[in-house]
């Protein structure tokens, strides 16, 4: 009987790598944790990784034969570093590959979209996790959070389109599946939580949960656009403000079953969330 490879986890100290990494670990699979710095994580074995330095690649790969991709952060084109890895780590001996995209993108899509499209004709075993919006946007130094905590509000150009909030925690315990059991889900898998909420309704539930008042202001999408584009490049930005009006014309406005069918238990609420999360 051949002793399974390791598991490579690219951004494991990352929302969802960290919460992957951990679930992994928990059910006694050998991680190698990857990571600009190598930073350490119990358990695991760190390894540095850097989608821009090619030269880090071979020894994130060996002795792995399934990856978890976070593409990288910011860029428009990611299929450009990502492709030419997945190529090298197929030749190297992976033969999984558990792609984190976004219920926005679908396969040839922009950005990620190319890499998904792709997936299924280099490995024979994959998945793609497309999440909706993560709840983890209100907590920590994610930008809702910081103008929450700053301004008592949250921006978008979202209008009152809804959206399947889901935590990174139900995301990482589809992932754990997706890499670990013995079938491999070979298709893409829409992530939600168990309703679909507004931001109206978000900015209610937190000032409800936290007795601090929170307001939802709606701005255009070139307001929103331009305030993206204050920190990051003006085609990234425009594709996030992009992303908002979509959820104001209705296409984040669903739910789906795959939490609940892979992991056998419902995905968490957002009020339960805030509970645990925001203060």
């Amino acid at each position: 009987m051949n002793t399974p490879g390791a598991i490579l986890v690219i951004g494991a100290t990352g929302t969802t790598g960290r919460r992957v990494s951990a679930g992994l670990i928990a059910e006694g699979h050998r991680v190698k944790a990857a990571g600009r710095n190598a930073t350490p994580v119990e358990g695991a074995q760190a390894v540095r990784f850097d989608w821009d330095e090619p030269a880090t690649w071979d020894d994130a790969v060996d002795g792995a034969d399934r990856v978890y991709l976070v593409p990288p952060i910011g860029s428009s084109d990611p299929a450009a570093v990502m492709l030419p890895f997945l190529r090298q780590a197929r030749a190297a001996g992976v033969h999984r590959a558990v792609l984190l995209s976004s219920s926005a993108i679908p396969a040839g899509g922009p950005a990620v979209g190319r890499v998904h499209q792709a997936l299924p004709g280099l490995f024979e075993e994959w998945a793609v996790l497309r999440p909706s919006w993560f709840m983890q946007n209100f907590t920590g130094s994610a930008p809702h959070a910081r103008s929450i905590r700053e301004d008592g509000a949250i921006l978008t150009a979202s209008g009152e389109g809804r959206v399947g909030f889901i935590d990174a925690e139900d995301i990482a315990a589809v992932a754990v599946r997706a890499l670990t059991d013995a079938q491999a889900p070979n298709t893409d898998l829409v992530l939600t939580g168990p309703q679909t909420l507004s931001y109206d309704d978000v900015a209610a539930i937190i000032t409800e949960v936290t007795d601090r008042p929170v307001v939802h202001r709606h701005l255009t999408f070139e307001q929103l656009r331009d305030r993206w584009a204050a920190e990051i490049p003006l085609e990234f930005a425009t594709m996030l403000a992009g992303m908002d009006r979509a959820i104001a014309d209705g296409a984040e406005d669903r739910t789906s079953d795959t939490v609940l069918r892979l992991t056998g238990r419902p995905p968490g609420t957002f009020r339960a969330f805030v509970e645990r999360n925001v203060s």
